[in-house]
């Protein structure tokens, strides 16, 4: 692949990428939220809210090895073009009344095909060394557009389902709009031809190829845990507010997720500034410090406290992901293609959201009280991330050894 076409993420290639994808994000926020109301309407039970989230990521799952290939083999833009095409016709499906859970499930579809895209496109728009601000302009508009969509999403749907499935609507008509706009930009790879078992070697081959390096098992091991409680924490809190605060509308979930959408704004700037792709491990305190933020809401009663842990949640979060998202698109890149590195990366991302979510789903449906639920949960992902942190300082340690051995220098001395 050629070099990054522009040197700073000020561009309009880079404006072109963050509008499409701030509308697209937006729209998928707001039909969560909006789905979600239509299925509270059709009286279906608890358990059924999460189930929904499991229709989508299942088309991750299904497509992770054809949404790499695809990203890499014809230029990302119209990638994201085609994708957003599709995540149009599931909307504009569910709005018509067809089966949520199945219309939901091609929206997923389109997802699961825009994110390789989406982040692949990246490494090939700017340099290296500025790709870890670039991730955080990513990740910044698209918590921005996690934010309004989700509070959107919830307003609007208390006020007419409807009304709120066709605003959603009209915002992926807005987000194909702007990929237009994208440029065109050379494929990362060629791809020979379309066969089913072509593409699952090709993947295999990828997978291989990506977890050799230990940089992108960490990266990995990282994000997912992050997006697998991300997804979990929308249900919970969905479940919690009306146990803990007495509150039972769709809006005060929505408002609860939009503070901390709008934390991981703030926690993504902070890593653009202090982290680079040198020790992406130094955001791994603010990730244990999530699952202890998720324990102390599990006891609160009162709605400032609630909003303050979940801005604290995002802030932490965003901290923790953005470097993690960088170090993968640049080993990524080196080896497999941005656009196949983020493929894999979704399918454990969306593996492990199977697993936390499907866990909560089954949790609920046994009858475990929702705070119990919350400490679980806290307590486990705070531990899980922590063992990813210190496997990274282990490897850390034993690369420099490495390194020291091969040198023929001893330790301690120069």
């Amino acid at each position: 692949m050629g070099a990054p076409i522009f040197r700073t993420i000020s561009s309009r290639g880079m404006a072109a990428v963050l509008i499409a994808q701030f509308l697209s994000a937006l729209a998928d926020n707001a039909l969560l939220f909006a789905a979600l109301a239509l299925l509270k309407r059709g009286h279906y039970p608890a358990w059924t809210e999460p189930a929904l989230q499991e229709s989508f990521i299942a088309a991750y799952i299904v497509l992770a090895p054809f949404a790499g290939p695809l990203a890499d083999a014809i230029p990302k833009g119209r990638a994201m073009l085609l994708a957003n095409a599709g995540k149009l016709l599931g909307a504009l499906a569910m709005t018509l009344g067809a089966n949520a859970f199945v219309a939901y499930g091609v929206v997923g579809i389109g997802a699961a095909a825009y994110s390789p895209a989406k982040y692949g496109i990246l490494s090939e728009l700017v340099d290296p060394d500025r790709l870890v601000a670039a991730n955080g302009w990513m990740e910044g508009s698209t918590i921005a557009a996690i934010l309004i969509g989700a509070v959107a999403g919830g307003v609007l749907a208390d006020w007419s389902v409807a009304g709120a499935l066709w605003a959603v609507v009209a915002c992926y008509g807005a987000a194909l709009l702007a990929n237009l706009a994208i440029p065109r930009l050379a494929p990362a790879h060629g791809f020979d031809g379309m066969a089913l078992r072509g593409i699952l070697r090709d993947f295999a081959r990828a997978v291989r190829a990506l977890f050799g390096s230990a940089d992108a098992r960490f990266s990995v091991a990282g994000t997912s845990l992050f997006w697998g409680a991300g997804a979990t924490l929308r249900f919970l809190l969905v479940a919690w507010v009306p146990i803990a605060l007495g509150i039972a509308d769709n809006r005060m979930p929505a408002y609860l997720n939009g503070a901390v959408a709008g934390g991981i704004v703030l926690g993504a700037a902070l890593a653009a500034r202090f982290v680079t792709l040198a020790r992406p491990e130094r955001a791994m305190p603010a990730g244990v410090a999530i699952g202890a933020a998720v324990c102390l809401l599990a006891g609160t009663h009162g709605v400032v406290l609630a909003f303050a842990l979940m801005g604290f949640v995002g802030a932490a979060g965003g901290f923790f992901v953005v470097p993690l998202n960088a170090l993968l698109q640049e080993a990524g890149r080196e080896s497999v293609g941005s656009g196949h590195a983020v493929a894999i990366q979704n399918l454990a991302e969306n593996l492990l959201m199977l697993l936390m979510v499907g866990g909560y789903a089954a949790a609920v449906r046994i009858g475990v009280p929702v705070p119990t639920i919350a400490v679980g949960f806290g307590i486990a992902l705070s531990a899980s991330i922590a063992v990813v942190w210190f496997a990274r300082i282990g490897s850390l340690r034993r690369r420099a050894a490495l390194a020291v051995a091969r040198s023929g220098v001893p330790e301690g001395r120069s």
